[in-house]
């Protein structure tokens, strides 16, 4: 398993996703099966939302992780941005909290730009962090000047990570917002490495195909490692089975070639110029 520290936290690159999970309870114990055998294995970041399935993903991990030491977690979850005000934020962390089973989150995230005054989102997180109702917080589906922005009302060093679409067809971030956050000491989480949470699988290409039959592998493995092939990135899959488990974190391990990576490069292109920022 590949670690990254950020702020002196150790996690692993590779965390477990849960969007879509929790909601079939023919397939609750099986996805309560493939999260703990990510979590047995050394994945240690665990990612999840009031808005996945209106807190059912959540209730999921509660389940999964109630027998476990809580302080070997990294547990994320994310408000709403109508639940930005510090009144709401309070009230939706309070219901996370009961589903999750716990008394605290390592990571609180917005989930959105919301249309509630950014500062007074940052002064709600600030409260419950000193509170110890959260150890850190962030944002997901930022860009960079939304980043900016951020760090300009917070300061240097308060934001712990941003969160956003990254995989091999969706590389816009590389341009700008990824050297940003390296800069600014500040995580970049990445979710749907394998771009399915939109419905529109990641064209196979003849590189990808190429790399993934030479390595005995398979594509969506080549993908996943991919994106964790500079240590800076934390990616999310979703795993609702131990087999898919196995397979996510078998390509943990699995480290690309130059020439493979170069290869990559020539059939997805890196970006030559700023990009909008893509989300799901």
């Amino acid at each position: 398993m590949k670690y990254m520290t950020v702020k002196g936290e150790k996690l692993s690159q590779l965390g477990l996703g849960t969007w879509g999970m929790g909601e079939k309870a023919s397939k609750w114990e099986e996805e309560i099966a493939a999260l703990r055998c990510g979590l047995s294995s050394g994945v240690n970041v665990i990612d999840t939302a009031e808005m996945y399935g209106e807190g059912q993903a959540e209730s999921l991990v509660g389940e999964a992780i109630k027998d476990l030491d809580r302080s070997q977690l990294f547990l994320i979850s994310k408000f709403y941005p109508w639940h930005a005000s510090p009144r709401e934020q309070k009230k939706s962390l309070a219901a996370s909290l009961k589903r999750l089973g716990t008394d605290y989150l390592d990571l609180y995230l917005l989930h959105w730009k919301s249309d509630y005054p950014l500062a007074e989102t940052v002064k709600g997180l600030q409260d419950l962090q000193a509170a110890g109702l959260i150890r850190h917080w962030g944002v997901s589906n930022f860009d960079t000047a939304d980043m900016q922005e951020l760090v300009d009302i917070a300061g240097e060093g308060a934001v712990f990570a941003n969160e956003d679409l990254y995989n091999l067809d969706k590389r816009g971030v590389e341009y700008d917002l990824l050297p940003w956050q390296k800069q600014h000491g500040i995580a970049f989480i990445g979710y749907s490495p394998f771009n399915s949470g939109n419905g529109q699988s990641i064209p196979v290409k003849a590189s990808l195909k190429q790399i993934a039959d030479k390595r005995g592998v398979s594509v969506h493995q080549v993908l996943l490692a991919w994106t964790m092939r500079t240590g800076q990135v934390l990616t999310i899959p979703k795993a609702s089975s131990v087999d898919h488990m196995r397979a996510n974190l078998a390509a943990a391990d699995l480290v690309l070639t130059a020439g493979e990576l170069a290869a990559l490069d020539r059939d997805y292109l890196p970006p030559k110029s700023k990009q909008p920022l893509e989300s799901i």
